[in-house]
């Protein structure tokens, strides 16, 4: 459930609210959203194409390689390198487990590496020039990712 105040505008796009918008006072509307449950098991993987079976994905909502919004779950192989690129939309991300890196160039234009182990969180800002990939650890850990962005993934290689 998601609680909105609305204080003379409307903040759901449900009919029922039309009330609730319509009013001076300020009034708490309550709103329901769609009930998304994915057990493991009901995930469904796909390759993602160019990348030699190394890299997987599982949509939640949308669509990772279409158009528009999505949610998805992303699986590299360890040693996996995306070479450097960009995004077109800023890429939210948290890594569920293996440990994930991005390099990224400092003020001096030298490139830092920051690993993100699982549990991490980072947010790569639309346009970054990156080079990301999963580390190749002793425990030969893939990198379980979770990402979501306003409009459909790319990865936008760029000439080093």
């Amino acid at each position: 459930y998601e609680i909105g105040i609305v204080t003379g505008v409307q903040t759901c796009a449900l009919p029922i609210l039309a009330a609730c918008a319509t009013t001076a006072v300020a009034a708490v509307c309550y709103c329901t959203a769609p009930l998304i449950s994915l057990p493991k098991n009901a995930l469904t993987w796909k390759v993602v194409p160019g990348t030699n079976n190394n890299v997987t994905y599982a949509n939640v909502q949308g669509d990772i390689l279409g158009n528009g919004a999505y949610e998805a779950f992303v699986s590299f192989r360890p040693g996996v390198n995306n070479g450097y690129h960009t995004h077109t939309e800023t890429l939210p991300t948290v890594v569920l487990s293996g440990v994930f890196y991005a390099r990224i160039k400092d003020k001096n234009g030298k490139l830092v590496e920051t690993e993100y182990p699982a549990g991490s969180y980072y947010q790569l800002p639309a346009g970054l020039e990156h080079e990301s990939g999963c580390k190749m650890t002793a425990k030969k850990e893939p990198c379980l990712l979770f990402q979501y962005q306003r409009n459909h993934f790319d990865l936008n290689p760029v000439p080093r």
